[in-house]
């Protein structure tokens, strides 16, 4: 009994010990989570997980160390766990989880994941974008094949990345061994800190003998993504919060990111400044200059952002202050990551993101600057430089059409790797527009039908003709509004506005509902001459209009449809059409109406294709009555209809 009570008492010991072991532990890691120490966290965590320890937050903190990390396929085996154990989670883990399946390839679970995400959160700008274009697997495709890609050969077995331009040399970040020393490590990744070297680029695009920028500027923190006026005397770069010898912290011991300014003065980087819009409370970094380097681009998660990140622009002065940054707004920024600007000498937006429908994790966009500053469509510029993985730091020659980007993706020779490609076609958003035009009455295509392609300020851009199958196409861009008319003898003419997608090809159909107007008879030209009213030799009704009104009723379309017709017959003759009123009302009034009317039917001959040199129109008011009904006589109703009437008088033949 008393060897029983013995083992019972040692059981208890060792659940006891092993309980608080495994909560010593998880302590330990949320420790290392809180303070972004992401990769010892992950080391802790799965030490549990291999226990056999299951729990929903773990799980999400494991997702979340290894996508913040940037190792996406790792997030999706976590997230695979966390979803099991309770597919109930918050928005935010649907997203990350849709980016982590498309590091592995599951385009489809991660679509679906997308669609949930939108359900929770139906005005996150991610969910909407999605929504709005499900076929961003074949825009992307549209988009891909235009660049030779291959990588760089001044990467090393750890982090390089975001390259930029210093005249014919590459400058990059590096996070490799000075000499045969160890770097300082990074507690986000426990990978050493990064510095700038330069190296010589070569005809074949490769850049030689990398070697430490300058002293001045690494420091024993983070420099990174460096850009330089033209003039090659002032660079703007990235570097953590550290500036003459004291580093900066936020309320929670975190060194966030700045952005500072050097000069070169006798060939070494000095008088380093940050510049005026830096916080302790958020980052800045990753600065890109316009073309006339009097704005400078950057990322910032500062108040006023819309997502994890946002891309800013700021005003640099004639006398070197700045002004306030300005969020780039909806049209480029989301509520996810944007990073990494960089303006082309096509005066073009290059970013990353990874709140925009791509293939998996960041992805390189495009957006034309307008020159009134607002953006362009933007355009995911398509494989072979997004993948499945984090692609960003795109800059490109505009002349020779070289450049350089950055990826982790698989096949490199470190974490992060510079590659170098050729763009060998520029991207033009190009769709094409299509339709039938189709006869409802006859249940037939129509044939013969003039198509007209107008722009949004409606200048006329294209015209063609139907054949035998009805079908007519424009070749339009992406994301622009047009209008297209239709017209065809003896059928009402009639139009559309359409805005074009950013997805594949648009299609307009029209059907023309009416019948044909039946072929006029046309009488002889002897029967007609000059001086007579084409509404009484053809036998026309009077072309009413409604009381006070000038536009063309239905009825009044399908009488003019026979003048039409034989001004067609005879291309030589031209028309002196006039309006006339009843009394009612005032004269000044009713003259005014009349001269509407009479404009109105030339304008409506003009759009059937009758040339305005042909027509002339004038309204005479209450001035040529037909009959006895003037002011202050009484009359009928039918009597005043009389006198609301046009005439078609021959002036030419």
């Amino acid at each position: 009994m008393k060897f029983k009570k013995i083992l019972f008492t040692l059981f208890l010991s060792l659940l006891f010990f092993s309980a608080s072991a495994q909560k010593a532990l998880l302590l330990q890691a949320e420790k290392e989570y809180n303070n972004y120490a992401y990769a010892d966290a992950i080391t802790i965590y799965e030490k549990l997980a291999a226990k056999g320890y299951e729990d929903e937050k773990m799980f999400q903190r494991l997702g979340n160390a290894y996508y913040f990390n940037a190792d996406l396929p790792k997030a999706a085996g976590w997230y695979d766990k966390l979803f099991a154990l309770n597919a109930k989670q918050d928005p935010e883990y649907c997203y990350r989880y849709s980016q982590s399946l498309k590091s592995i390839g599951d385009y489809a679970k991660a679509d679906k994941m997308l669609d949930e995400f939108n359900k929770k959160t139906n005005t996150d700008s991610r969910g909407i974008l999605f929504e709005n274009n499900k076929n961003y697997l074949e825009q992307i495709k549209l988009n891909s094949g235009r660049y030779e890609v291959s990588i760089a050969n001044v990467n090393s077995e750890q982090s390089d990345f975001g390259s930029t331009f210093l005249n014919n040399n590459l400058v990059f970040s590096s996070a490799r061994k000075i000499g045969k020393k160890e770097g300082k490590t990074f507690k986000w990744t426990n990978k050493s800190f990064t510095n700038l070297y330069i190296a010589a680029i070569k005809p074949d695009g490769n850049a030689y003998n990398p070697s430490l920028l300058n002293k001045e500027i690494n420091s024993k923190f983070n420099e990174s993504t460096p850009v330089f006026t033209k003039d090659g005397k002032t660079m703007y770069f990235t570097r953590n919060n550290f500036l003459d010898g004291k580093r900066g912290k936020d309320d929670k011991n975190i060194t966030l990111l700045k952005l500072y300014k050097a000069s070169l003065v006798d060939g070494k980087w000095t008088n380093i400044t940050e510049l005026p819009f830096n916080s302790d409370k958020y980052s800045t970094a990753h600065p890109a200059l316009s073309l006339d380097e009097k704005k400078l681009y950057f990322a910032s998660d500062m108040p006023g952002t819309k997502g994890q990140s946002d891309l800013y622009s700021v005003t640099i002065n004639a006398d070197e202050t700045f002004g306030k940054p300005e969020n780039l707004g909806a049209a480029i920024n989301t509520e996810g990551r944007e990073t990494f600007p960089f303006i082309s000498g096509d005066n073009e937006l290059y970013f990353a993101t990874d709140g925009r429908p791509g293939l998996g994790g960041l992805d390189i966009f495009v957006s034309k600057i307008l020159e009134n500053g607002t953006f362009d469509q933007v355009q995911n510029i398509g494989e072979p430089i997004n993948t499945k993985f984090d692609d960003f730091a795109y800059i490109i020659d505009s002349n020779t059409r070289k450049g350089y980007f950055s990826s982790n993706k698989k096949g490199g020779v470190g974490n992060d790797d510079i590659y170098k490609f050729t763009e060998t076609k520029k991207l033009v958003c190009e769709r094409t527009l299509t339709g039938t035009i189709f006869d409802s009455k006859a249940n037939e295509v129509i044939e013969g039908a003039k198509i007209t392609l107008f722009d949004e300020n409606n200048q006329l851009l294209e015209e063609v003709t139907t054949g035998a199958d009805g079908v007519y196409n424009f070749k339009v861009n992406c994301s622009k509004k047009y209008t297209v008319k239709v017209e065809r003898k003896m059928y009402p003419a009639k139009e559309s506005a359409i805005a074009i997608s950013t997805g594949l090809d648009s299609k307009l159909d029209f059907t023309l509902e009416r019948e044909k107007i039946p072929v006029v008879e046309i009488p002889q030209i002897k029967t007609i001459k000059v001086g007579t009213d084409l509404a009484k030799t053809l036998n026309i009704s009077m072309i009413y209009f409604d009381l006070g009104k000038w536009a063309i009723t239905d009825a009044a379309a399908a009488e003019l449809e026979k003048i039409l017709a034989v001004m067609q017959e005879y291309p030589k003759m031209k028309l002196d059409i006039r309006s006339h009123t009843d009394s009612r009302s005032s004269a000044k009034s009713n003259l005014v109406l009349s001269d509407k009317r009479a404009k109105s039917i030339a304008a409506w001959l003009v759009e059937k294709g009758i040339t305005a040199d042909r027509l002339k129109g004038k309204g005479y008011g209450e001035s040529k009555l037909l009959n006895r009904c003037k002011d202050g006589v009484k009359c009928s109703e039918e009597e005043h209809l009389k006198n609301r009437r046009s005439e078609f008088l021959i002036s030419s033949m």
